[in-house]
This record gives C-alpha cells, structure tokens and sequence, in this order.
C-alpha cells in the first residue's frame, strides 16, 4: 500500500535509534536518540493492534533497567512511575537487565513476554505495561545450576507457538532451551543434539550455552538454534536437534534469523570461535540456506570485503515481514546494513552509532 512503511528500530548501548522508509525501502531516514544514556538490549515491535506499539528494554546505570513504551512510533514515550517488571520480595532476587521483550499469539493481542537477567520469564496481560513472573519457570529444579555465559546469565529467546498459546519455547545462557506445554505452569529442557564443548558431560541433558534460537510462523514445529560451536536444526517441536554446521566457515556466531515468509530459508553470521570473535579473513558475509540448513551461501555484495573486525550480536539481525523480505544487522562498530531483496544486495542505513546491541524492523 503507498502509505505502508518500514520502521527498523535500532538499539545501542547509548540509546535507540529509529530508521524509517516510505519508498519500498530505497532510502531512509534516522531519528534519535530515543532513551538517550541507556542501554538497549530488548526492542520489540507489536503490529497487532490499530497503532503499533513499540516496547523498549532500557538499562540505566543510574536509575536501573525498565520497559518503555510508544504508540506513536517514537515520537512520545510512556515510561512508568513504579517499575513495570520486577522480582517478588520472596525470590531474593533483583533485576538485572531486560534481554528480550515478545508479543504474544495473535489470539493473545495483550501478552507480552519479557526474558530477563537472572535467567527468567515475565508475562505480560496489559500489552506490555505490566508483567508478573512466570513462577514455573523460576522454580524448576535446574534452576540452581543454571550458569552465566559471557553476556550475563539471561534469557534472551522467547517463542511463544502462533497458534497454541500454551506452548513456549525459551532458550538462556547458559541452561539451553527449555519448553513449556501448560502456559507456563511447568517446564522441561529441550536440548538433545545439542553440544557443548565446555563440559565434562558433551550432551548434557541443560547447561548448553545456546546464543539464539528462531522458528517460522507457518511451520512451527521446525526450529533453528545458534549454539557456542554448533548450528543446529529441529524438525520435531525441539524434541531433538541436528547439526547444520556444515559447509559454513565456522559453526560459531550469536544469531540466527528465519525469513518470514520462506520456512526453508534461515540466515546466520559466522564469527571466529575464539577469543577475537570476529568475522572470518575479517570480511563481512552473511549466510543464506534455502534448503533449512542443508547448504549455505555467501552473501556479501555491498558489504565490506575486508577490514571488518566486528561482531553481529544475538539480537542485531532481524527481517521485515514484507512480501519480499528485508533483512538488517546492526555491527559493535555501530553500522547497521540493510537489503531489500532477501540479502542479494546491502547498503548502509546508520553507521557511527554506538554499538548495536539490537535490531527490530516491521511493516506499519
């Protein structure tokens, strides 16, 4: 439609950035910073009502991490007197950052969901003003063995099912992926396949340090998962996982993307498994199967060639939900790319931002 656009919302650790097109993505405009002097780890764009309302997580480090909210696309916010999301007086624990922040099933249009740091789920009834925690989660038994990885100890992955609402998926680092069928009510992990490397037991039951876990709206018993060392895939609800790894020029990296459209098609950035973290031969390339994970290809024309020695962080990569999908990725050295065309081609819509920590975009 001609007054459709795209809004890609950009967050950083010094504030959010909102980057706009009217023209079918061709050029852009850049406003911010919204939030300014706070750290934005969780953005979420909820499309399901008349306007849509953005959700923001921001982490001050004078006031403390909240949830703010605008119905204008940025140009008012709502930011709570009391704070929004917190943990009951009885768990001992406090908030430490919010990592993700996901709208419910279309047949939920209120829930949202929060993944925090300490490692647990917050769902919320009022579209995101208020959130009480899902005490399921917070109370299993794995729970005191669960670790932190280099980010913090968090969940940063929540995926309620489209259609059943009493199905969620949340993966953490480090724990791995656990599963719910009753709404919340009780839990269990969900990780057989999957490594890791670090522990004297190769295939624990949890404790896998999982980066980022995704699944296609219209086939969602399939799943693709970014792990510390290893790409994996589920064909069976998570009930196990496959290694996809191969014919990639690493099996490391922090996100993975699927397109909204195309349940076959997932997109990755391989990084350098040690402790540089860095694109491979320090040349920008995203990775593009259209076989779910059967075979890869290079995706790199308007990005650098060489000279990039960046990260691309879990949440920095996203698509649109247009009918031929856009894909973004914010970098640490605050650049963020763009494509219109499914990743064949990229052009630069930011750069000299802070670091992007992550990156959502949406037709409105």
């Amino acid at each position: 439609m001609a007054d459709e656009r795209t809004i890609v919302a950009i967050g950083t650790r010094k504030g959010l950035w909102l980057a706009t097109s009217e023209d079918n993505r061709a050029r852009w405009q850049l406003t911010g910073p919204h939030n300014p002097m706070t750290a934005v780890y969780a953005v979420a764009v909820d499309p399901r009502r008349a306007r849509p309302r953005l959700l923001v997580g921001t982490t001050s480090e004078h006031f403390g991490p909240t949830v703010v909210t605008s119905d204008d696309l940025g140009r008012t916010w709502r930011e709570p007197d009391q704070p929004p999301l917190a943990f009951p007086e009885d768990t001992g624990a406090a908030l430490g950052r919010v990592w993700q922040l996901t709208p419910g099933p279309a047949c939920e249009p209120e829930v949202v969901y929060a993944g925090v740091e300490p490692s647990a789920l917050f769902r919320s009834e009022d579209g995101g003003l208020t959130y009480e925690l899902v005490r399921g989660l917070w109370e299993h038994e794995h729970r005191p063995d669960w670790g932190a990885g280099y980010g913090g100890q968090a969940i940063h992955t929540v995926l309620p099912h489209p259609t059943r609402p009493e199905s969620i998926t949340v993966a953490m680092s480090t724990g791995g992926v656990y599963r719910s069928e009753d709404r919340g009510a009780s839990w269990h992990a969900a990780n057989r396949g999957i490594q890791a490397g670090f522990l004297p037991e190769r295939y624990p039951e949890f404790g896998q340090c999982v980066h980022k876990v995704a699944r296609h709206p219209d086939r969602p018993e399939r799943f693709f998962l970014q792990n510390h060392g290893g790409v994996y895939r589920s064909e069976d609800d998570a009930a196990s996982w496959q290694s996809i790894a191969e014919g990639l020029p690493s099996d490391f990296g922090f996100t993975v993307v699927v397109h909204p459209h195309q349940p076959d098609t997932v997109y990755t950035f391989p990084l350098i498994a040690d402790e540089n973290r860095f694109a491979p031969e320090g040349r920008c390339r995203v990775y593009r199967s259209e076989d779910a994970g059967r075979s890869w290809q290079a995706l790199q024309r308007g990005l650098p060639e060489a000279g990039f020695y960046s990260t691309v962080l879990r949440d920095a990569m996203c698509t649109d939900d247009a009918e031929t999908a856009g894909l973004y990725f914010g970098s640490r050295s605050g650049e963020v790319y763009a494509s219109r065309d499914e990743g064949q081609s990229w052009q630069v819509i930011a750069k000299h931002l802070p670091d992007v920590l992550c990156v959502r975009a949406a037709t409105v």
